[in-house]
């Protein structure tokens, strides 16, 4: 080849920092990532005091977090770090409840991603998958100082009060990934307690979806559970997909239902978005509502495509109020939406969609 010719930019790599007390865990990730050409893992800590100063010293792009650790825990240097030093983090966290409801208090500080360890449900293979999908997606995120105006500019503000003229016999499909553990809170709190039966998928692992759950049920005037196997989709219920089952929305007569099942894993996700929309659109067609928020990756494009060919009123989040524009990106892309809207827009919209088709 000429050595006149241009030569390709090589693309920069993800700079990776885990922290982990876990020598194993650390060993793990490490080999796990370092197959990948864009991912580059530029140091370990094993605990958040030899972290801070690697974080100083090699500026990663992306830090991994457990946070059980000694000497100084997760959480409290995750406060300090998102005042400090904003950076994407990725909480890992053990499948046990209080590890869970830990993790779901380091996404309010401000981690951006949830993995759990690996072992359990998960294998190695599939831990890999995610934890490359979640660092890729962890990348784009500008994350800036809690406390600071713009942190929360895009955020959902608070709605006047929602109420319906009737209960409606349509019911409202949602999926999100990245940053959809706040989406998905900033939609249900100002919903009315009558409002219509939900079915939601979270990419999130098992456990965590129990934790969130209650927490939603906690902030909630809807009644918020995690999903079991034959659930009625009523009126004033939220159901959340369970973490590693898939959710799809089944209809017997006047009665909707969720089944829960395992099954292979559908764009590295299970649950998947893709097979509750593709589902809900085969058993509700024109009586439901998709909505796909914030994420990564292009889970939820085609079943939300399913669903407005069925008939189904679908929405999208905007790009300005997303964490990562990557779902709803995709999902406008394949022609799969009606209306794009600010996150802080979508509760009204719904209950006016809702209500409109009472009348």
């Amino acid at each position: 080849m000429p050595d006149n010719l241009p030569q390709k930019r090589p693309t920069r790599k993800i700079r990776v920092l885990i922290v982990d007390d876990s020598a194993i865990v650390r060993k793990i990730f490490t080999q796990e990532l370092s197959r990948y050409p864009d991912l580059e893992v530029v140091g370990t800590a094993p605990d958040p005091y030899v972290a801070r100063d690697k974080i100083v010293q090699l500026r990663p792009d992306v830090v991994t977090l457990d946070i059980e650790m000694p000497r100084m825990d997760g959480l409290t240097f995750l406060r300090k770090l998102i005042r400090y030093f904003p950076l994407p983090v990725i909480v890992v966290s053990s499948l046990t409840p209080q590890g869970s409801r830990m993790a779901l208090e380091a996404m309010d500080l401000g981690a951006v991603e949830v993995l759990a360890k690996p072992g359990g449900p998960y294998s190695v293979s599939e831990m890999q998958a995610q934890l490359v999908d979640k660092i890729r997606a962890a990348a784009r995120v500008q994350v800036a100082p809690r406390g600071n105006p713009q942190a929360t500019a895009n955020s959902a503000s608070p709605s006047p009060p929602l109420s319906l003229l009737k209960t409606s016999q349509n019911l409202v499909a949602v999926g999100a990934s990245t940053g959809g553990t706040e989406a998905i809170k900033d939609i249900l709190v100002p919903l009315p307690s009558n409002f219509p039966g939900m079915v939601i998928v979270q990419h999130m692992p098992p456990k965590f979806t129990t934790a969130f759950a209650e927490r939603l049920n906690g902030l909630c005037q809807m009644e918020v559970k995690e999903a079991a196997d034959g659930d009625s989709v009523v009126s004033g219920r939220a159901l959340l997909a369970p973490g590693n089952y898939h959710m799809l929305l089944r209809r017997s007569g006047a009665r909707y239902y969720v089944q829960i099942k395992q099954g292979p894993m559908v764009h590295h996700q299970r649950p998947s978005v893709d097979v509750l929309f593709h589902s809900t659109a085969q058993s509700a067609g024109a009586n439901a509502i998709g909505v796909i928020l914030t994420g990564m990756g292009a889970d939820g494009a085609q079943g939300l495509l399913a669903m407005k060919n069925s008939g189904a009123y679908t929405i999208a989040q905007d790009e300005a109020s997303c964490i990562v524009f990557g779902m709803p990106k995709e999902a406008i892309k394949a022609g799969a939406v009606d209306k794009i809207s600010p996150l802080n827009q979508i509760p009204e919209l719904l209950v006016r969609a809702v209500t409109a088709a009472s009348l």
